[in-house]
C-alpha cells in the first residue's frame, strides 16, 4: 500500500490467473493487493480429491517457477503444494477468506479510484476498512455458480453440484447428470467404488470433448450395463427417494435414487459483473473486453482467467488464462 493508503492494483481472486497477475505487478514495481473469499486457489481445492490434471505440469506453471510432479501429469494434491510454494517464493500475502461485497467507483482529487467493501468470511461481518485502488482486476472464475437444472426438488439436501470423493456414496443409488468430462469421470469413479450409478444426459451421446482415454471407458461401462445409461433423457423432478426422468419421446419413468450429482457446468456471476458496469454480449454472454489487454469498457477495470470466456467455459483454462496477467499489467502500467 502506498503512503496515501491507496493500492496501485486490487486483484479479486487468488486462483492461478489472479496470482499470475500479482506476480507481474510485483515485477513491475506496482503495489497490489489480492482478495479471495475462499482459500488459496480455492477452485482447485474443491476439485475431486484424487483428480489428475488433463495437462502436463509446465502448462500449469506461473511466475516461471517449475511444477515438479511424480508422474507425467500433476495431481490436485501436487498442484495445491505448487501454488502454495509459488506464493511463498514471491512473498505474496493474499487476503484470504475475505469477500468483496461491493465495488464503488470514486473520484478523489484528480484520480479515479475503486473502493472495495469487504466482508470477513471467517467472522461473517463487514470489514470496516475498505480497499482503495487505482486499477482493478477481476479474476473471479465461475466455480461458485453451477448451472441449474431448473426442476422441482433441486433444493433437496440429496442434490449437490460438486463431487469430491466416492466414499460417502457407498451403499447408495447415485444419479450423475451430464455428458462432459466431470460427469463421465465421476460415474466411472463411483462405479469402481461399488456404487450403483446411473448416468443421465439429455444428448443421445456423450460430449465430443470427453477425454480420449475416458470416453471408451465410460462407453464400455454403459454398453455393459455396469453404469446404467439414460442418454437422450432429462430429469423433470427430483423426489426424496426417486427421480422422474423423461426420454426424448416424452415417456416418463420414476427411478429409485438416494443422491443426485448434476455436473452440467458453471457460469460467471453476471450480477456481480453488471453491478460494476461490465457488459456481456452474444449468445455466449461473453464479457466485453479488449482481446489483447483484457480491459473492459469500465476505465481501469480488467478481467482475467476463465471469466473472460462467458458461458463457453471450455475455452479458457489455467493453461491459457495464466498469461492474462502479463497482458493486463503491461497495459495498465502505461495508463496510470
Amino acid at each position: 500500500m502506498r503512503a496515501d493508503g491507496i493500492f496501485d492494483v486490487a486483484i479479486v481472486g487468488a486462483g492461478p490467473a489472479g496470482l499470475a497477475t500479482a506476480i507481474e505487478c510485483q515485477r513491475l514495481g506496482l503495489d497490489a493487493v489480492v482478495l479471495e473469499k475462499g482459500g488459496l486457489v480455492d477452485s482447485i481445492r474443491r476439485f475431486p480429491v484424487h483428480m489428475v490434471f488433463f495437462t502436463t505440469p509446465e502448462l500449469l506453471e506461473i511466475g516461471d517457477i517449475p511444477l515438479v510432479c511424480h508422474r507425467e501429469k500433476p495431481s490436485r494434491f501436487e498442484a495445491l503444494i505448487y501454488y502454495r510454494k509459488v506464493v511463498q517464493h514471491f512473498g505474496l500475502t493474499p487476503r484470504l477468506h475475505t469477500r468483496v461485497e461491493r465495488i464503488e467507483r470514486l473520484h478523489e482529487g484528480n484520480r479515479d479510484l475503486f473502493r472495495l467493501r469487504l466482508v470477513s468470511e471467517r467472522e461473517g461481518i463487514p470489514d470496516p476498512d475498505p480497499v482503495r485502488a487505482r486499477k482493478l482486476v477481476l479474476a473471479i472464475g465461475y466455480f461458485d455458480n453451477p448451472n441449474r437444472l431448473g426442476v422441482p426438488g433441486e433444493e433437496l439436501a440429496k442434490v449437490t453440484c460438486r463431487f469430491r470423493e466416492t466414499h460417502p456414496y457407498f451403499g447408495s443409488r447415485v444419479a450423475v447428470i451430464g455428458g462432459g468430462n466431470s460427469a463421465a469421470e465421476t460415474a466411472l469413479e463411483l462405479f469402481r467404488a461399488g456404487v450403483e450409478t446411473t448416468l443421465i444426459h439429455r444428448g443421445e451421446s456423450l460430449s465430443s470433448h470427453v477425454k480420449y482415454w475416458v470416453k471408451p471407458d465410460i462407453e464400455n461401462r454403459l454398453k455393459n450395463g455396469e453404469v446404467t445409461g439414460r442418454l437422450g433423457s432429462r430429469v423433470v423432478e427430483i423426489r426424496p427417494a426417486s427421480l422422474l426422468v423423461e426420454d426424448s419421446a416424452g415417456r416418463r419413468e420414476e427411478i429409485a435414487n438416494d443422491f443426485v450429482l448434476p455436473l452440467i457446468g458453471y457460469r460467471p456471476d453476471y450480477r456481480f459483473l453488471e453491478a460494476v458496469g461490465v457488459r456481456s454480449a452474444g449468445p455466449d454472454r461473453t464479457p466485453v473486453t479488449d482481446p489483447e489487454t483484457f480491459a473492459t469498457e469500465v476505465p481501469g477495470l480488467y478481467l482475467a482467467g476463465g471469466i473472460v470466456a462467458g458461458l463457453r467455459t471450455n475455452r479458457i483454462f489455467i493453461e491459457n488464462g495464466r498469461f492474462h496477467g502479463k497482458a493486463i499489467v503491461r497495459h495498465l502500467a502505461t495508463n496510470f
